[in-house]
């Protein structure tokens, strides 16, 4: 039995996506507060909806998709209810696993997830640590549940905070670049609809390029830039507005916010 506590938009992706994969709605249960919300997740998804105590007496692995503020008052109130034959999965910001496990029975596996929005249309990219009592097989069941909303990585947990300024912030970057190219677009005269339309394929289709070539970006690039022409014009621009290093400086930062959330 898998209990999915907290169903937001992150929450009510992993459960469509559980459902989708094949996992059936008997299987899965809900905890929702929003009284409107927990009756439309039965109707449209077919599961049961619970308290959170009930969700965690009676599952074996405990997915927590709330905000991080709310984590630590449910993990004092599911607690006593959860042994170590369980697995619990936060997909919290920047809470560590030491901090879940310290709030938890001694023992319990944790495993710490870091998803990204795109897993609201199944192209999620979300990596998973470890915390002190998780084994392989628990990080294989992480893996399998968490797969079913895009691409898994199993990363150190020292690195979750650069996991999270580059991959869980990293779709805000690409929505800043996109809407930045549609905006020139529109100030050089082009209907909106119209320049959204060819930013917004040509990044879908690099992305692709990106994933399904194997190349280097910097191979990528360089197969766009002509000696002398509009590509290189623009790079040209780019590099002596010093955007690289405002990238690097901004991911940087979003790091260093990530270790503060975590207190590490």
């Amino acid at each position: 039995m898998i209990a999915i506590i907290g169903a937001g938009k992150m929450g009510e992706a992993l459960l469509a996506g559980m459902l989708a994969k094949g996992h059936a709605p008997g299987d899965v249960l809900v905890t929702e507060p929003r009284v409107e919300h927990a009756g439309e997740l039965r109707r449209r998804y077919g599961v049961e909806v619970v308290p959170a105590q009930d969700a965690a007496k009676r599952a074996d692995t405990l997915l927590l998709a709330l905000k991080p503020q709310d984590m630590l008052a449910l993990l004092d109130e599911i607690g006593p209810h959860v042994g170590t034959d369980r697995l619990v999965i936060s997909v919290a910001a920047g809470l560590t696993t030491a901090v879940m496990e310290s709030h938890l029975p001694a023992g319990v596996p944790v495993v710490r997830a870091m998803p990204n929005t795109p897993a609201l249309m199944g192209q999620g990219m979300t990596a998973v640590a470890g915390g002190a009592h998780t084994g392989a097989a628990h990080l294989d069941r992480a893996e399998q549940l968490l797969g079913t909303v895009g691409e898994v990585i199993r990363v150190g947990e020292q690195h979750m905070d650069t996991v999270t300024a580059i991959s869980g912030s990293g779709p805000a970057y690409f929505y800043f670049i996109a809407e930045t190219m549609i905006e020139a677009g529109v100030a050089m005269g082009m209907p909106r609809a119209t320049a959204q339309k060819l930013v917004g394929q040509t990044i879908t289709g690099a992305a692709a390029m990106l994933a399904e070539s194997g190349e280097h970006p910097v191979v990528l690039r360089e197969a766009v830039t002509s000696p002398g022409g509009t590509t290189a014009a623009a790079l040209r621009e780019l590099e002596r507005h010093g955007v690289r290093t405002a990238f690097t400086d901004a991911i940087e930062a979003a790091r260093d916010r990530s270790r503060e959330l975590s207190g590490s």
